[in-house]
């Protein structure tokens, strides 16, 4: 069961301006809103936004410096989205699986016996 907070995490990790913040303060370490705004199509004030809500959803923390905000990613809360998203993942997987069996079934039997399919389309009519 999901809850109010992944909610907030699903919501932050869907947006790619998002992702790409993510990645950014991944491979720095740590940014700013205005650091990160030079290497993004967006507005110092449109990443700052999207800051906070990385930053609602645990994605990402704050430290204040000087007049400006430095912002880390939270390694352990990160790793918690990937865990969600792998197993979502992998959830869906099985039900395409499934889903791609009961079709393939459904095909040979139509194969096997396409007198019995036609009885079936015409008894629609009736």
């Amino acid at each position: 069961m999901t809850t109010a907070i992944d909610d907030d995490l699903w919501s932050a990790v869907g947006d790619p301006t998002r992702r790409r913040l993510l990645d950014r303060l991944l491979s720095d370490g740590a940014g700013t809103a205005t650091s990160l705004s030079e290497h993004l199509p967006v507005t110092r004030q449109a990443v700052a936004k999207h800051l906070d809500v990385l930053d609602r959803a645990g994605l990402v923390h704050a430290t204040t410096v000087g007049r400006e905000r430095r912002y880390r990613v939270d390694d352990a809360q990160l790793a918690r989205a990937v865990a969600q998203l792998a197993s979502v993942g992998a959830a869906w997987d099985a039900r395409l699986r499934r889903i791609r069996t009961i079709a393939e079934a459904v095909h040979r039997s139509r194969q096997a016996h396409p007198h019995a399919a036609n009885e079936e389309e015409g008894s629609d009519h009736g």
